[in-house]
């Protein structure tokens, strides 16, 4: 059984004001996420090419790719 939550008609601007702030603040977590999962791979890659950086720079990597992912779905 699914219920759905309302609320009382003279609470809707509050309401509407609150789910505005979580869609933004969400959106802006995702391009942040997106953001600095480039940034780690970039510099995951970076670290790679030189061979004594390579154990620290695949986690990175690996890392910055599923922050990319994540930020995507």
């Amino acid at each position: 059984m699914v219920t759905k939550r309302t609320s009382p008609w003279f609470l809707w601007p509050f309401v509407a004001v609150w789910n505005l702030l979580a869609l933004i603040l969400n959106i802006t977590g995702r391009v942040l996420a997106g953001i600095l999962g480039v940034g780690l791979m970039i510099l995951g890659i970076a670290f790679t090419m030189t061979v004594a950086g390579a154990p620290v720079g695949i986690p990175f990597a690996i890392l910055g790719l599923l922050l990319i992912i994540r930020s995507i779905f």
